[in-house]
């Protein structure tokens, strides 16, 4: 008999019925409109055993002040990996890392600007305006170099975007080389939502600026964006230093050295960026809404900026465990699980707290990983493909971790099929419905389907296309390698009528994401964090047990992008 999320729901008593005919038309369908797998009763007994005290637990040590907020390449962060480690040992998984190792230490360069000695000034026919730091502007400090600055001339080039593939470039009324771009962020709204997340990235852009010619990148916001995080909370973000990966051969991770300057200029500050281009700022902000083409056009001022940085070299360790798979001719693929263990440390004081314990964000992810693999170490035959458990640092810092092992995984590449990330699940629904960014590029939709209907839950498509989750967190270093991936999140139905569970969503992210107040003394549905693990096990047994390896489907943008 299936095991469900929770009792003494109408739905669940009626998917508990004997297997009539009729119950299993609507255990087939009430879901997603694919029908439920068969599951064996020792995997029905491994999901049950997953219980919201274990999450409780792991998430009231992760998310506790004694780790100063998990920060990448600190002690917090460390006594973190530790846990971790010895919860994997304690499980029987054999270590994931490199040489036989359970870790897999990513060195990293952590770069500091030097904010009195940055200067950015803008000069016109008429005068030269120097900008006020935080105030105007927020300027990347460079990971290589002590010195980098660069005066040229500006244009605005729309979103940044060159996509052949929807018909949309940017790029194509404006002569970007040698110049310094300014870009709208996000995406035009008509992009499908995963490809708006694609094109609409800080990465992909600042990809695209390098290939038509830029020599520097600076971004302004619209209302919309304004109102999804304000300038303060980005001068606050801006108070971290710059965290890239080093890489073996002298590379360095997401650093483009085209580009002599990256960063923000303020809603304050844009208007002086447009007074002498002889276009109105309002159809410039009104792309957010309205992009029915694009909109470039010289800005008719040079910028002359310089940045001085300082660096230091540190390290910060992902953690990985693997359990074996029992099929001699499946075992040598590899699915791996993947949750950032990293949150931002400390920060600013907000009503006198300055530690954030990143409960949700994302000690939730963790402890369902961690729940999900002491699931199928108990079962007496593994899946018949293996299972790497990673535990990943620096996403909070542009999916630094995941990325490193992507670029330098610790199994072949090759072997590495599919990947289930776990993220920020927001505990404050009950988990009766899931979104899964990644559903419709692979057929890792099939297990995603198969679970939900096994559960008696509904998938549902991504309420917040503009938030951009794709490509914001770590399965998409895996997809940019050509692995399909997915992660799995919360949905936004409520238990009560009365409350609209997307808008508790929202208040979430404005008030408590990046906050002290993401801690154990929030709201909490502990039972909807136990049923998110259950669901977790579920579907990465599926891909693991299925006959057929995981690929991208026909045809599809990221397969052909990036696939192997």
């Amino acid at each position: 008999m299936p095991s469900k999320l929770r009792a003494g729901r109408p739905w669940v008593n009626l998917c508990r019925m004997k297997r009539t005919a009729l119950a299993l038309i609507l255990l087939a369908f009430c879901a997603s409109g694919s029908p439920a797998a068969e599951i064996p009763a020792e995997v029905d007994r491994a999901i049950e055993s997953i219980e919201t005290e274990d999450i409780r637990s792991h998430m009231r040590f992760l998310a506790d002040d004694l780790l100063e907020g998990r920060a990448a390449g600190t002690r917090g962060y460390d006594l973190a990996a530790a846990y971790v480690r010895a919860h994997m040992m304690e499980m029987g998984l054999e270590p994931g890392g490199e040489a036989g190792a359970w870790t897999q230490q990513v060195p990293l360069i952590r770069a500091t600007a030097k904010s009195e000695q940055t200067t950015f000034a803008i000069r016109d026919r008429r005068q030269t305006t120097n900008l006020v730091p935080l105030d105007d502007y927020l300027l990347q400090p460079d990971p290589r170099d002590e010195i980098s600055e660069v005066d040229a001339a500006v244009v605005f080039a729309g979103f940044g975007i060159d996509a052949p593939d929807l018909d949309w470039n940017d790029y194509q009324s404006i002569d970007a080389h040698g110049k310094i771009v300014v870009i709208l962020s996000g995406a035009p709204t008509q992009f499908p939502t995963t490809m708006r997340a694609h094109y609409g990235s800080s990465r992909t852009k600042a990809e695209t600026a390098v290939a038509h010619g830029a020599v520097g990148l600076l971004t302004i916001r619209g209302p919309q964006a304004q109102a999804r995080s304000s300038w303060d909370r980005m001068r606050r973000s801006s108070e971290r230093p710059l965290l890239r990966w080093a890489g073996h051969d002298g590379t360095i991770g997401r650093h483009h050295p085209q580009l002599r300057v990256t960063g923000s200029i303020s809603p304050a500050a844009t208007p002086r960026l447009f007074a002498r281009s002889g276009r109105k700022l309002a159809h410039v902000y009104a792309l957010e809404t309205n992009a029915r083409r694009p909109l470039a056009f010289p800005l008719r001022l040079d910028a002359s900026i310089r940045i001085v940085s300082s660096h230091e070299r540190i390290e910060s360790a992902n953690v990985a465990g693997m359990l074996r798979g029992s099929d001699p001719r499946l075992r040598d693929e590899v699915v791996v699980y993947s949750a950032h263990l990293d949150h931002t440390g400390i920060g600013s004081p907000v009503d006198g707290d300055s530690i954030n314990n990143g409960a949700f964000d994302n000690a939730s992810g963790i402890a369902a990983m961690l729940e999900s693999a002491r699931a199928f170490s108990s079962l007496s035959t593994p899946p018949r493909r293996s299972i790497l458990f990673l535990a990943v640092t620096a996403e909070e810092q542009g999916l630094l971790g995941s990325d490193y092992f992507a670029a330098y995984p610790t199994v072949p590449r090759q072997q590495i099929v599919a990947n289930v990330n776990l993220d920020m699940f927001i505990m404050i629904l009950p988990f009766t419905e899931v979104q899964v960014h990644g559903y419709d590029h692979s057929t890792l939709a099939r297990h995603v389907d198969e679970a939900a209907a096994h559960f008696g839950i509904k998938r549902i498509d991504d309420p917040q296309p503009e938030e951009a989750s794709f490509v914001r967190s770590d399965q998409y270093s895996f997809v940019r390698k050509g692995i399909p991936g997915i992660a799995i999140n919360e949905g936004i139905a409520s238990d009560d009528p009365a409350v609209e569970g997307e808008r508790r969503i929202t208040e979430w992210l404005r008030t408590r994401y990046h906050r002290p107040s993401d801690d154990l003394n929030q709201p909490i549905d502990w039972e909807a964090g136990r049923d998110f693990a259950r669901y977790s096990f579920l579907v990465g047994y599926l891909i693991a047990q299925n006959e057929e390896t995981p690929r991208w489907n026909e045809g599809d943008f990221f397969g052909e992008r990036f696939g192997r």
